[in-house]
């Protein structure tokens, strides 16, 4: 059965910094790619970034680059993403999810999703 489990979402006041985290099981964890996701109140869902299986490559929408970072632990079967520079912007409930291999821009390309973590920038 497959399942990921996002942890680590929060309060955190403008500035601040979190590292969300994605727990995989059930499936082959080194043959997916793990993209997260987020939406906002009112909003639609939009990808925020994804890390590929094999290289380890990354894709980061561009309001994240250079604040935040993805990265992988396959021994672990865990994702992580290094927020830092949170802006209030970046509020709502992040999500993890699994497709084959590769990235793609596309939320309905991926298989898998978790339950996510809700995030709250604010002072």
């Amino acid at each position: 059965q497959v399942q990921l489990v996002e942890s680590g979402g929060g309060l955190v006041q403008p500035g601040g910094s979190l590292r969300l985290s994605c727990a995989a099981s059930g499936f082959t964890f080194d043959d997916y790619a793990i993209g997260w996701f987020r939406q906002a109140p009112g909003k639609e869902r939009e990808g925020v970034s994804c890390i590929n299986s094999s290289d380890r490559s990354t894709v980061y929408a561009a309001s994240v680059k250079g604040r935040f970072t993805i990265s992988r632990d396959n021994a672990k079967n865990t994702v992580y993403l290094q927020m830092n520079s949170l802006k209030p912007e970046d509020t709502g409930v992040y999500y993890c999810a699994a497709k084959d291999y590769y990235c793609s821009r596309y939320a309905q390309s991926f298989d898998s999703w978790g339950q996510g973590t809700q995030v709250t920038v604010s002072s």
